[in-house]
């Protein structure tokens, strides 16, 4: 893996569920190659302010959002190499860089401010982290997936997400990636991911198989049911 990743691409997500997923499959698995991580437990520790800024922001924001969050394949140890991320997205167009260093090195920075390592993608997310004042860890998400790229061009990516969980407590991410489900059992989040347009053999098994895009953030749904829970807590 690099060190330093940059990416700026359109994404767009489809809540399907498993038969839809594998008919989809049927149809485009021949054209389809199993990404380096292939199936693999996705663990996110996003960052934020003490009233929740940035998910708010992301929430309501039509032009403009951003997140800042440390991502994992699988749990790490403390001197496992994670990625530490920023995520933009400006008119529907996301931008993404994150860079490599070990947990404890993050952690370290987030609880410092001393960067591990100087380079142009760190100091975007510094400056994210001063603009902000110092998010710190506020909600842990996890969640199984399946992540395929296509054979004619690595620049288009499909990602099926299922088993969405999350914690806003016990926020180490040494300690494994349980958490409340988010989801039914029976829902992946499906996500296509290209710098381009999207080739017209997807655009006409999406069709086909009648599967239709439409919205979803694991933080922002996270970020609701953690709100409806405490609204329930108060009422008892």
């Amino acid at each position: 893996m690099q060190d330093i990743c940059i990416f700026r691409r359109v994404e767009i997500k489809y809540p399907i569920n498993t038969q839809k997923k594998n008919m989809l499959l049927d149809a485009i698995s021949h054209r389809l190659v199993a990404d380096f991580h292939g199936k693999s437990t996705v663990c996110s520790l996003y960052l934020d302010t003490p009233d929740r800024l940035l998910i708010r922001n992301s929430m309501t924001a039509t032009t403009y959002k951003e997140k800042l969050r440390l991502r994992s394949y699988g749990t790490p140890e403390s001197d496992t190499e994670i990625f530490f991320e920023i995520k933009k997205k400006y008119k529907g167009v996301v931008y993404k860089r994150r860079v490599k260093m070990t947990l404890s090195e993050a952690e370290g920075y987030i609880r410092t401010g001393i960067m591990p390592q100087k380079n142009q993608i760190m100091s975007e997310i510094d400056y994210a982290m001063r603009f902000y004042r110092f998010p710190m860890p506020s909600m842990f998400i996890a969640y199984e997936r399946e992540a395929f790229f296509s054979k004619e061009d690595d620049g288009l990516r499909i990602t099926f997400d299922t088993a969405i969980r999350y914690r806003e407590t016990d926020l180490d991410m040494t300690k494994g990636s349980y958490g409340a489900e988010i989801t039914d059992k029976d829902l992946w989040i499906m996500e296509i991911k290209t710098n381009g347009g999207m080739p017209v053999w997807l655009a006409k098994a999406l069709d086909e198989c009648e599967i239709y895009p439409s919205r979803f953030s694991k933080y922002a749904n996270a970020h609701i049911l953690s709100i409806k829970e405490k609204a329930r807590e108060i009422s008892v």
